[in-house]
């Protein structure tokens, strides 16, 4: 379950800020993850609540903003959402695509007191 070290480097960003920026709480995270990210959303949860124990986001809520998957066929040039890294292109067979979103694993806003 690789989610619970990928919880460790969020908080370990979380608190870096809080001591940069100051604030003593955080309430609510909103993570970005990409469908292509290989995170497992629920585990991600899971482990968020057992890492932030005892740290500045000790109870914050976890937001998940779900990114879909999205390339571009290099010899259509269509932009097409994806499930999957090896799918191919819908409209002309032609793999591999160019991913254009869908990896992403980032903090995208802080709720803080």
């Amino acid at each position: 379950m690789h989610e619970l070290s990928l919880c460790e480097g969020v908080l370990q960003l979380i608190e870096e800020q809080a001591l940069e920026q100051k604030f003593s709480k955080v309430n609510t995270v909103w993570l970005e993850i990409g469908a292509l990210a290989g995170v497992e959303t629920e585990a991600m949860r899971f482990s968020f609540d057992a890492v932030a124990n005892g740290s500045v986001a000790d109870g914050a809520a976890l937001k998940i903003i779900d990114i879909p998957g999205q390339a571009i066929c290099p010899t259509c040039k269509n932009r097409i959402q994806i499930c999957a890294r090896f799918d191919v292109c819908p409209d002309c067979g032609h793999y591999p695509l160019e991913i254009i979103a869908g990896e992403e694993l980032r903090i995208k806003e802080l709720e803080v007191q």
